[in-house]
């Protein structure tokens, strides 16, 4: 027995929460004594590296080479990617992959020096050393990377073997991604874990890590851009060390990372070219983005303790009393019976499909929370009929697994098990009966209460892996991953002529085929206003681009300063949410004096006025891969100055948005990239790249449209309209738009507007396949001089 946990046993049983106390306190020890008995002994270990190259054999993409104690097997895909895999592992199975991507049949297996083996492509130049290191490089043949000989520790007794992968980057090279990491977006030196974890608390920028981790890193360097998967689902975790450049000394210091994980196969991908470029074929081999309704990048209002319809009914007739644009309201657990998933507490929301009719008659959708745990007793509809098709997670000794969450002791579906995902997807009849337009998963780590240890399921808990068969130690990072599909699919069947709206907590690479995430309970405060931006930025840049925090922290009570300016920030990013905790002070705009309000409804405005940019985003997202918020270096990733910059974004190619993140500030630095840049309010112009001072009164924040951009807007009218930015003289703009009617599966066409000077004026005209025409919307011309 660890004495340590028994002192937090007590502690908890004697702190007053008794009932959920005593229960999270029988759920640790039992998730203890399942995993003592369940999971395997690790014993003495064998360690083993490739060691020397025998010999290669040509394949489709590339071919196998063998070495004394392992073979490794690198193919290159039509798309670009590279794709490498140790001891027999392919691309298949993953569950970040849609479909393995075909060989490309021009990359060629050939020998290389010191009897090395190298495979060349088009877009990049991969080369394997006699002792199994592979570096790939540009077609120009710069390093990008470098993987030393990988290392493996196998169980002598057999079974799982861990491994070990250490790489070197350039010196100037700066890392992004690894999913969702509050201290992003940039990566600094330290230690990185793989495993989806519910802090349990309101979380900031210190906390690590949080409910949606992805082995996909981003790094950037003078040499370029390129993007690493190690796809495997284990835990694991990786460590990071930026370069040092030595000064002109000519002793550089590598940048390095080390990935270690716990189990699964060692094969990783690699993609090669700029930032768009790498991101567009990251989505080719994992998936297009979903494709949100037009509601959806409206504003939407969320609160764990909405209470009642009453309730409801007054924080909408607020919205309206005050002429504040409101698009989705969310219902959170207390809306349930008994925190009984697809249940409805009849008491408090009597009439709910009623009411969701009624709000969608004024352009209010209803969303709702969706959490995983099922109230394990029987007379509990979706426990018994989950009981019946054998739904749920299942210990070794075939016990079902317990665990304790919202609804007390609770049973877990299986979401790895094709069965169990059709079965969970049909129980959101009735959601959409009760007027449901969009879902909100939670709490799907998955999280179980526990009084110590991992708040999740015993390692050991048994999961189909899709006939595979395996544990928990596989299953639990991609477990909200195989969630948010069963709701996808089901959704497509159940209302074919919409497109599903939901987003997740937690889940894995691969997600946004599916939907998008949000920030989770990110604490309130200054720095969890600066962790909501990295969240996003480094959400985007591991091929996510639908995301967005809870504007004004989920816990406490923000200042009025500190909840305009999350709000401001909110404004501009893909998911515009208020939501806060159950004990949180208010977040509606009225609550903050009517100076906050003021300023709030100017942002809500230009959100609405900006739909129809934020449509076309999301038609280009799905499209290219490419996210809606982009780090400032987007385009110019050479350029170290942008690399380094974390508190100002592009949205899109036509906006540059710079956010305050600190109490008091009336200016503040803006870093600019290369052009002409026009502030949006007072149309002066800047020149980039250049760091600028500009205002930044509580009344905005700071954006910045690229000259010559062509945007599209919301007209007084309604309609669309395209708001140009006159281009530098001597200079040519442009702009892409998507009309979208709001809904359905249409595929409509991309426009492309080109702008010019002409004499004192611009002159907008649309290209056609066929030749250029007048534009079919009207145009307002700003920043002209």
């Amino acid at each position: 027995m660890d004495g340590r946990d028994l002192v937090r046993s007590v502690s908890v049983v004697g702190s007053g929460r008794a009932a959920r106390g005593l229960r999270t306190v029988r759920a640790a020890w039992r998730r203890r004594r399942i995993d003592a008995a369940g999971l395997p002994r690790r014993g003495a270990e064998r360690a083993r590296v490739p060691g020397q190259v025998q010999g290669a054999e040509p394949g489709p993409g590339g071919g196998l080479i063998r070495f004394g104690r392992s073979e490794l097997r690198i193919t290159v895909a039509v798309n670009g990617a590279v794709f490498w895999g140790w001891d027999g592992a392919g691309p298949q199975p993953s569950y970040a992959l849609g479909e393995s991507p075909e060989p490309d049949p021009r990359a060629v297996l050939e020998p290389d020096k010191d009897g090395g083996w190298r495979v060349v492509a088009e877009r990049a130049t991969v080369t394997v050393s006699r002792h199994g290191a592979v570096e790939v490089c540009t077609p120009g043949g710069v390093t990008l990377r470098r993987d030393l000989p990988p290392r493996w520790w196998e169980p002598v007794g057999g079974g799982t073997a861990r491994w070990m992968q250490r790489s070197e980057v350039a010196a100037d090279a700066r890392f992004f991604g690894l999913g969702g990491r509050a201290s992003g977006p940039r990566l600094r030196d330290g230690t990185y874990r793989l495993w989806n974890t519910d802090p349990g608390r309101a979380f900031g920028p210190g906390d690590d890590p949080l409910y949606l981790t992805m082995p996909v890193q981003l790094v950037v360097a003078d040499a370029g851009t390129h993007l690493v998967f190690h796809d495997t689902t284990w835990d694991g975790t990786v460590v990071l060390r930026e370069g040092e450049e030595g000064a002109g000394s000519g002793h550089d210091r590598a940048g390095r990372c080390e990935v270690r994980m716990d189990g699964g196969p060692l094969r990783c991908w690699v993609m090669v070219g700029t930032p768009a470029r790498v991101l567009h074929t990251w989505a080719s081999l994992t998936g297009a983005p979903a494709l949100p309704p037009a509601w959806a990048l409206g504003h939407h209002h969320a609160r764990w303790g909405f209470g009642s319809e009453q309730e409801m009914r007054r924080i909408v007739a607020g919205y309206q009393r005050h002429g504040l644009p409101l698009d989705a309201v969310h219902l959170d657990i207390d809306h349930y019976d008994d925190h009984q998933v697809f249940t409805v507490d009849r008491e408090r929301f009597p009439e709910l499909p009623q009411l969701a009719e009624e709000l969608r008659r004024d352009g209010i959708r209803l969303v709702s929370i969706v959490d995983p745990a099922v109230k394990a007793t029987p007379g509990n509809a979706v426990y018994d009929s989950g009981t019946a098709v054998d739904a749920f997670v299942r210990d070794p000794s075939g016990r079902t697994v317990r665990g304790v969450v919202w609804a007390g002791e609770s049973a877990f579906p299986d979401f790895t098990h094709a069965g169990v995902r059709k079965w969970w997807g049909g129980l959101y009849e009735e959601r959409l009966g009760q007027g449901f337009a969009g879902f909100w998963h939670d709490m799907n780590e998955p999280t179980s209460f526990n009084a110590f240890g991992e708040p999740t399921l015993p390692r050991s808990a048994r999961h189909a892996l899709e006939g595979r068969g395996g544990d928990h130690r596989e299953a639990h990072n991609v477990y909200a991953l195989c969630m948010a599909r069963a709701g996808y699919e089901a959704l497509r069947e159940l209302a074919p002529e919409r497109r599903p709206f939901l987003f997740s907590r937690s889940g894995w690479a691969g997600l946004q085929r599916y939907g998008g995430t949000w920030s989770g309970d990110v604490a309130t405060g200054w720095p969890g206003l600066r962790a909501s931006l990295a969240l996003v930025l480094g959400l985007g840049l591991c091929g996510v681009p639908y995301s967005g925090p809870d504007v004004g922290g989920f816990d406490g009570s923000p200042s009025p300063e500190l909840y305009l300016r999350w709000f401001q920030l909110g404004a501009y990013l893909p998911l515009f949410r208020t939501h806060a905790s159950l004990r949180a002070g208010r977040r509606e705009p009225w609550e903050f004096g009517a100076e906050v309000l003021e300023h709030a409804r100017v942002a809500l405005l230009e959100r609405r006025r900006l739909l129809p940019y934020f449509m076309t985003l999301a038609h280009l997202a799905r499209r290219t891969g490419a996210p809606y918020v982009r780090p400032v270096w987007w385009g110019a990733p050479e350029d170290r100055a942008l690399r380094d910059c974390e508190d100002t974004f592009l949205l899109g190619d036509g906006l540059l948005v710079a956010p305050v993140l600190a109490p008091g500030a009336d200016r503040r630095a803006v870093q600019l990239p290369r052009g002409r840049w026009y502030d949006t309010v007072t149309e002066e112009a800047y020149e980039g790249p250049a760091q600028v001072l500009v205002d930044a009164p509580l009344s905005r924040i700071p954006v910045f449209a690229r000259a010559g951009a062509v945007i599209p807007v919301r007209g007084a009218d309604g309609g669309l309209e395209l708001e140009v930015w006159a281009p530098a003289r001597g200079r040519t703009g442009g702009g892409l738009v998507v009309p979208d009617a709001g809904d359905g599966w249409d595929e409509p066409e991309i426009e492309r507007y080109v702008a010019r000077r002409q004499g004192r004026g611009v002159v907008v005209t649309r290209v056609r396949e066929n030749g250029s025409a007048a534009p079919t919307h009207p145009v307002r011309v700003r920043g002209l001089d």
